[in-house]
């Protein structure tokens, strides 16, 4: 191709529509700090999402951060996957919680449910599970085994803004779950994040979290950081609310598109998003490239990119227990079908302004490099 596709393209809304909020600012003066153009965005996220309470934050990382803080959630081990981005895990050791890792399901990449009861000990205080792709966890299987050892869940839902389970929003799992607003995700305030709950009380202590530790103009009752969301973004959050149904729509389109092409293709093991009961929001497109496609996944994605200049991406690899900072404690293969999963999985690009066109030119390059 002679026009470089990258992985992805953030969605913006019409500069119009972001100003008709953002307009307010020069009037009002109120920058960040909670204000009006914030709250209107965690009231109309409530709606959207069908949760019973949301506080938004400056980004994902904090936003978990500040549920794990204000769960009182520190100084043990939290039962989780190593198939996701590192931000998990970096938020549960920065809070003194060592990760387990858990193995994953091959059909969707989450937590396998059935592993989980064998890593819990005395030590265990949450399990922080991660809806990958925006494919739900067992979330009903997972609340039973926490119930029986009364253990907290925090889900990741970062990938899973707008996925519902039986007419329930994803986000409304657990005693709380963070969603991430980056650029790259189906929903996006340029950076943002929030936290998801139903508990009343951990509404003061997540805005306590967010602002320092402080709960007065004089008081501080626990140590933090800064983790407010400004009112810029959340004018970009407000404006992209308006247009998210149509965007998700074209996804599904894209990925239908995707499955219809690739589908004859020996050796890439496509995902399914059919599951009963589940609405998704189609927030990537992976596939595992297996050994009946005659290529391995990384000769195919540097092949893509040098002789199509087509961008894919290995999300998620390397596993967070191949690196650095957690090799040391961790051994990859306690988790082989994450580590299988890791060494095969590639995502191709996915975002509102792909062409049809250019599917087909994606899938067709695909078809060549097996073929070559």
């Amino acid at each position: 191709m002679d026009i470089p596709i990258p992985i992805m393209r953030p969605a913006m809304p019409e500069e119009t529509r972001l100003m008709a909020y953002a307009r307010s600012l020069w009037d009002t003066r109120w920058l960040t700090h909670g204000g009006p153009l914030t709250k209107q965005l965690e009231d109309r996220l409530k709606e959207r999402l069908a949760v019973e309470d949301l506080v938004v934050f400056a980004n994902g990382h904090l936003a978990l951060d500040c549920a794990l803080k204000a769960l009182e959630l520190r100084d043990g081990e939290a039962i989780t996957t190593p198939f996701t981005y590192l931000s998990t895990s970096h938020a549960l050791s920065m809070n003194g919680l060592k990760p387990v890792y858990c193995d994953i399901k091959e059909s969707d990449c989450t937590m396998d449910e059935s592993g989980i009861e064998a890593l819990i000990t005395e030590r265990t205080r949450v399990i922080v599970p991660v809806h990958v792709y925006g494919f739900p966890c067992n979330t009903e299987a997972i609340r039973r085994i926490a119930d029986r050892h009364g253990l907290r869940v925090v889900y990741d839902a970062a990938h899973a803004f707008g996925v519902k389970v039986n007419g329930r929003g994803a986000a409304g799992f657990g005693d709380a779950s963070m969603l991430s607003f980056h650029a790259t995700k189906v929903f996006h305030t340029v950076e943002g994040g929030a936290v998801a709950f139903h508990d009343p009380v951990l509404r003061s202590r997540l805005i306590s979290a967010k602002n320092f530790g402080m709960t007065g103009a004089e008081q501080a009752d626990s140590v933090s950081f800064n983790a407010k969301m400004t009112e810029m973004h959340a004018a970009m959050g407000l404006a992209n609310l308006e247009i998210i149904d149509a965007q998700i729509q074209k996804r599904q389109e894209l990925v239908a598109h995707y499955l219809e092409r690739l589908s004859p293709v020996d050796g890439l093991r496509l995902f399914s998003w059919d599951q009963p009961g589940v609405e998704y929001n189609y927030a990537y497109f992976p596939f595992l490239v297996e050994k009946g496609f005659g290529k391995s996944r990384d000769m195919l994605a540097e092949k893509l990119e040098k002789q199509s200049h087509i961008q894919t991406r290995k999300y998620f690899y390397p596993l967070l227990s191949d690196l650095n900072c957690y090799r040391q404690e961790h051994n990859s293969g306690d988790t082989p079908v994450a580590k299988r999963v890791s060494e095969t999985v590639l995502t191709l690009p996915l975002f509102v302004e792909l062409t049809h066109e250019q599917v087909d030119g994606i899938c067709d390059a695909i078809v060549e490099i097996q073929q070559a």
